[in-house]
């Protein structure tokens, strides 16, 4: 069946969005349209339909398309742990820790595993709309490439190229990548777009026919700035932003290596919440109400990357003020009085003291839970997913934060500290408004209702300012 696929000009210039659009915008033509991303690096992760789990982009992007997430739809998904290294995940489920200078010795098994979940999704769908990672210009990672040109050449899938012009010199993005990459590659490109354009496009008029002239590619259009973009999960931590609300004031700590950081996207859409993404080097304000600590892929090199911002001087001042904490997963874990990794699951077998805030200690195991679940917190419905790999107990689980239908996570005897391994949960509109009144906030309902008018809003800006049927048509080209 017909696919095509964007691939872009370099990182984060909007191939998760657009894809997302394009996917909601062919279902509304009455298309059984799926997402795929051939492989991804990212901490932000999504549990599937089967069990396993993907990066959170190809989540919302099978919600355009009004599917349930399934794994075949981000194949390979590869998450950071130092700078070097990451846990590589294989249709679902971790199969290796590789260093960069390792992974090549991959790309067979990773690639046959691409191939093998394409294969199935276009076998069962009308369309397969297939987002690009990185860039095709990266030619000296052309040999191992499996997300870019090699899938697209072994898969016959046609090219369009996107470029970013907030970012700036979109002509030579383009015309540079048609430069530099080889002929039958791009051969495999059908045209071009030109993203995120803030103004009148009409004043890039010139550079938009000059672009067609110096590649030969046609262009499909130059789309604007898409303003309802804060509305929709961010894919990337570089993309993390603050509210601008006013009243209670929430401080996220922006870990190294922080994971499912769009936990927080139900808080910064409250205008009663003020949410700050604090980064490395600021001290937590004196004015915050609730500190968050949230997930890791890296719980005790986090720890550490927390202990050495003074951070945990900041929140011991914070409880003594009267403040509250809530630590999310890996956080979670921290808030404890020890984790244990004998088996180096984590990183280097050892141990590290936890911050000592809750009276429990976390042993990580081999396995990863993965799990989608629901239950009852603060006496409300509450649902979200579970992805970790450590077990926690103490005195403090006797308190649990919700019943989901096993007891999860704890709260210190006042209250003030709490501690879950449910991501997801500010989703649901009764549990927020629950959990804010504690904190003397009110709260807005409607969170999820206006993901989906937002992904509706994204695909009305791509029919206004591209040629969707033209681009729609390029997947019949292959």
């Amino acid at each position: 069946m017909p696919a095509m696929m964007i691939q872009g000009t370099g990182s984060n210039v909007g191939k998760s969005m657009l894809v997302a659009g394009l996917c909601r915008a062919a279902r509304r033509r009455g298309l059984s349209v799926a997402p795929f991303k051939p492989q991804n690096m990212s901490n932000n992760a999504a549990v599937t339909a089967d069990g396993g789990e993907i990066g959170r982009a190809q989540a919302l992007q099978a919600r355009a398309c009004g599917l349930d997430p399934v794994t075949d739809m981000n194949p390979v998904l590869l998450k950071p742990e130092t700078d070097t290294g990451a846990q590589v995940v294989l249709q679902g489920r971790a199969i290796a820790r590789a260093e960069a200078r390792d992974y090549a010795a991959l790309r067979p098994r990773l690639l046959a595993g691409v191939l093998d979940s394409f294969a199935r999704l276009r076998a069962g769908h009308d369309l397969v709309i297939v987002e690009g990672a990185g860039s095709p210009a990266e030619v000296n990672l052309r040999a191992r490439d499996i997300a870019n040109m090699g899938f697209a050449r072994t898969a016959g899938v046609p090219v369009v190229l996107a470029g970013d012009i907030d970012r700036g010199g979109v002509i030579a993005q383009i015309v540079g990548t048609r430069a530099v990459i080889d002929p039958a590659d791009a051969a495999m490109i059908r045209g071009f777009l030109v993203n995120k354009f803030r103004g009148d496009p009409r004043l890039f008029d010139e550079g938009y026919r000059l672009i067609a002239q110096r590649t030969g590619w046609p262009g499909f259009g130059v789309l604007p700035w898409f303003a309802e973009a804060h509305r929709l999960p961010a894919e990337d931590a570089v993309d993390l932003r603050a509210s601008r609300g006013a009243g209670l004031h929430v401080v996220c700590l922006t870990l190294s290596r922080i994971a499912n950081f769009d936990d927080l996207d139900p808080l910064a859409a409250e205008p009663g919440v003020r949410l700050t993404m604090l980064g490395p080097g600021r001290a937590i304000p004196g004015d915050a109400d609730l500190v968050v600590i949230p997930g890791t892929k890296s719980t005790r090199g986090d720890l550490a990357f927390l202990r050495a911002q003074g951070w945990d001087i900041d929140l011991a001042a914070h409880v003594r003020r009267g403040g509250h904490v809530l630590g999310i997963c890996g956080g979670y874990q921290m808030l404890g009085r020890i984790i244990r990794d004998p088996l180096g699951s984590d990183g280097p077998a050892g141990e590290t003291p936890g911050l000592g805030l809750l009276d429990v200690e976390t042993v990580m195991a081999a396995d990863k839970r993965l799990d989608r679940i629901a239950g009852i917190a603060l006496g409300q419905p509450v649902s979200g997913y579970e992805i970790h790999m450590g077990r926690t107990a103490g005195p403090d689980c006797a308190r649990p934060f919700a019943h989901l239908p096993h007891p999860d996570g704890a709260i210190s005897a006042d209250g003030r500290i709490a501690g879950s391994y449910l991501h997801g949960l500010f989703s649901d509109d009764g549990f927020r408004a629950a959990w804010l009144a504690r904190l003397g906030a009110a709260s807005q309902p409607g969170f999820e209702a206006g993901v989906e008018a937002a992904l509706d809003a994204l695909a009305d800006h791509l029919e206004a300012h591209l040629d969707v049927a033209g681009l729609l048509a390029v997947a019949r080209q292959g």
